[in-house]
């Protein structure tokens, strides 16, 4: 046997030294030049104000230009199926790995997405039930309430030698509910919402938004069919024409010399509103859709999805259906129980899959929550549930503020998981603001100083004492805590809230104060959100400003989604007597060279595209002569560019006095969001900025109540602050408002908290404390108290 004489250490390899990401020149969205080292298998935790540039640095140059280096390695073929991502405005990247992004955009609102489909946990219990159920009813398919039942018979002809044609039938046994089509629910459309039935077509008895009698094609084609007569009304049809006129097959008719489609009102009312995405609608026509149409739970299949054949399969005494609605860790506890060596590996499998939703602290969830209601989140924590058990190192993962909708309880085993995979050889990156996560990091960078054009620098980097000790925003404000206040106000009255049974809240009675900051708290999956928005019902009275996402194209911008534009617009057009419609970039003031978009883009198939500013109009989206046209000095593409604080300026007073624009700017500025551009796209905003624009146009709407759903997520330590004065002020002038919030600051400055729980799912639903934060925290009674009284040092 060979003895290993030479002790000397061995000499360094060359690949060692690769041990860094570097960025050098950074210019995405607001970076300037922005130069950074990040270290490899560390965790590092990107820090500053909302809009400073974290997510430009983190998402959109080092896992963009991963991502994009990656599919340059795939077949021109594959490219061609797969996004086209452009090469991110930066000078040097070196260093990088493979990026995994567990982003928190929210996942699909697809009606038949759910948790299962979403984490494959419901293809494994397919084939399970598909082995062990009892009566055996087919393959995996059977039990999928995406897949039809399909039946077919016929002739077909096989060209094999000799052509022969051969009778065949064909057969496909899915697990689709037949009557909702795996949707779990069916809609009902209220005719009185649709037509008039006292008019006739010709009187204009639609009363569909965008449907004119008299212009309007697809009304055309239900007046001049045939099927009906346009002159009578409607009430006084016979059985054929309301047979034909509300649920008529496809079929052509010719309308003025041009060859249309005509089919029954409702098919062709489904199939142009009903298959949309509800939150993507217009306002008006989401307000038509609610009023017009009642969803509810499919008798077919009493909500499961799934057909008769499915739910009859049973192994012991679950079907596929009881096991997808139990609790998650109660169904992992099922699984466990189950000792088949036949399927051994599988019930491994998802058993670990369970696990690990138990342990990323999503136990309550089932497995048939639609995917469309998970909050920001917890659909990241849903997408973190794939990496857990991953045997791949050397990775980079990046995060986007993975504490958002966690208690303090909560956060402790997040940062578990975040050490966990780091302590496996992975690069660790974290967008965060808050301290219990950033506390933990190896490394540290801080960008601003501020905001939008006021920040996109590197302010610091190093450890995290570093960063106490540093004179940044976040240095400053790193070690805060707000105290419990002394005197809270007094409640004007009460909003009773009686036998709340939404989800898992059991029978719950509660009062919630009016005229005082109401804080409803509790650990993720309590019951918070259920108790909120299931029981203080949306009217006249109540605002309620959620977490959904805002739409918007690279041509929506804060001046248009607030409405801003449309007093600028009048304001210009007034001044210089021409129309309004041309001082709007989607509309006839639009550059004809580019649209109106300002850019121009060349599409190359798999190759990235290419967007170069307009020739025309320089991306000033504009007609020339339109530019001609001043107001106060300033043409559109001029104040177009101001920031609110500027323009809340130059509208407040001198002849430019308008105090429309002016009083939709002063609530831009109220929610901190003082140094946007009136045309920055929307496409360009952080997180923070977006829910905090969403806040902005709802302070317009007259409302007794306001209900927020936890309106820190995506704030700087310092903006919280900004954010409680704001609170304040709408309880001063009057309001009453209502917040589900686990942050600790915006805790211990309410007037009255309603803590639910003890736990998640099951094991929570009930009000565990009512009273002052001052009680709260004296009493110590719950988990939220425990953690407020460590936060404010009593």
């Amino acid at each position: 046997m060979a003895t290993r004489t030479d002790t000397r250490a061995p000499a360094p390899q060359a690949s060692d030294s690769h041990d860094l990401i570097r960025v050098h020149g950074a210019r995405v969205n607001n970076l300037k030049d922005v130069s950074v080292e990040i270290p490899k298998r560390r965790l590092t935790v990107f820090t500053g104000v909302s809009g400073s540039g974290k997510s430009s640095l983190v998402f959109s140059t080092i896992a963009a230009e991963s991502q994009r280096m990656i599919n340059e390695t795939y077949s021109a073929f594959v490219q061609g199926f797969m996004p086209t991502l452009a090469r991110p405005e930066v000078d040097v990247l070196e260093g990088l790995t493979t990026a995994i992004i567990v982003d928190q955009q929210r996942l699909g609102a697809d009606p038949r997405s759910t948790v299962g489909t979403v984490t494959d946990a419901n293809a494994m219990l397919r084939i399970l039930f598909s082995r062990l159920g009892d009566p055996h009813i087919g393959p995996p398919g059977a039990y999928a309430f995406n897949v039809p039942s399909v039946r077919a018979s016929g002739a077909i002809t096989v060209e094999r030698g000799n052509k022969k044609t051969v009778k065949a039938t064909f057969n496909r046994t899915g697990g689709m509910c037949p009557r909702c089509e795996g949707r779990g629910a069916v809609s009902d459309i209220d005719l009185t919402q649709l037509y008039d039935d006292s008019k006739s077509l010709a009187e204009g008895a639609f009363t569909i938004p965008g449907w004119k009698s008299d212009s309007q094609w697809t009304v055309q084609v239900y007046a001049q069919s045939g099927f009906v007569d346009p002159d009578k009304p409607i009430r006084r049809y016979t059985k054929k024409e309301l047979q034909d006129f509300l649920y008529g097959e496809p079929v052509k008719v010719k309308v003025n010399g041009v060859n249309l489609t005509y089919e029954g009102l409702i098919p062709k009312i489904q199939k142009s509103f009903l298959s949309k995405d509800k939150e993507a609608m217009q306002p008006h026509i989401r307000a038509f859709v609610e009023r017009a149409v009642t969803f509810t739970t499919c008798p077919g299949c009493e909500g499961t999805r799934l057909s008769e054949g499915a739910r009859s399969s049973k192994i012991g005494r679950i079907s596929i259906a009881d096991a997808c609605a139990m609790q998650i860790s109660d169904l992992a506890t099922w699984v466990r129980g189950l000792d088949e060596p036949s399927v051994a590996p599988l019930l491994t499998a998802l058993g670990r899959t369970l696990d690990s939703f138990v342990e990323i602290g999503l136990g309550y969830l089932s497995l048939d929550r639609p995917s469309g209601t998970l909050s920001g989140g917890e659909a990241q924590r849903v997408k973190m549930i794939r990496h857990l058990g991953s045997s791949l190192t050397d990775v980079t993962y990046v995060f986007d503020e993975p504490t958002i909708g966690l208690h303090p309880h909560d956060i402790q085993r997040m940062n578990g998981l975040l050490l966990r995979l780091r302590d496996k050889g992975n690069t660790v990156l974290v967008v965060e603001h808050k301290p219990e996560t950033i506390v933990i990091a190896d490394h540290v960078v801080d960008l601003g100083p501020g905001a939008g054009t006021a920040g996109g620098t590197v302010c610091f980097e190093g450890t995290v004492e570093g960063l106490r000790a540093g004179d940044t925003v976040t240095g400053r404000h790193f070690d805060d805590r707000a105290a419990v206040k002394e005197t809270v106000r007094e409640p004007t009255g009460v909003l009773e809230i009686r036998g709340a049974s939404t989800h898992n809240l059991r029978d719950v009675d509660v009062d919630v104060p009016l005229g005082v900051l109401t804080v409803v708290t509790g650990v993720a999956g309590s019951g918070k959100s259920s108790l909120v928005h299931g029981s203080i019902p949306p009217g006249e009275n109540v605002v309620s400003v959620d977490q959904g996402a805002i739409r918007g194209s690279r041509r929506s911008n804060p001046a248009t989604y607030t409405g801003l534009l449309d007093p600028i617009r009048k304001a210009f057009a007034k001044a210089n007597d021409v129309k309004p419609a041309l001082f709007s970039a989607n509309s006839e003031g639009a550059c004809p060279g580019c649209n109106g978009a300002g850019v121009v883009y060349s599409d190359l198939a798999m190759m990235a595209g290419v967007a170069s500013t307009c020739d025309e109009c320089e991306g000033k989206r504009f007609q020339p002569a339109v530019l001609e046209y001043r107001f106060a000095g300033r043409d559109i593409s001029e104040v177009l560019g101001m920031s609110v604080t500027e323009a809340e300026e130059f509208f407040g007073a001198g002849e430019a006095r308008n105090p429309a624009a002016h009083r939709i700017l002063g609530r831009l500025s109220d929610v901190g969001l003082g140094y946007l551009s009136l045309g920055q796209p929307l496409t360009t905003l952080s997180g923070g900025e977006r829910q905090r624009l969403k806040l902005a146009t709802h302070m317009a709407e007259k409302g007794g109540v306001y209900v927020l759903d936890e309106p820190t997520a995506g704030l700087h330590l310092a903006d919280v602050q900004q954010l409680l004065g704001l609170l304040d002020r709408l309880v001063d002038s009057g309001k009453s408002v209502v917040v589900v919030e686990h942050h600790q600051a915006v805790m211990a400055h309410a007037d009255w908290i309603i803590d639910l729980g003890p736990g998640a799912g099951h094991d929570g639903g009930r009000i565990v404390f009512e009273g002052t934060p001052a009680d709260l925290v004296a009493g110590r009674s719950t988990l939220t108290g425990e953690h407020l009284a460590a936060y404010v040092g009593a």
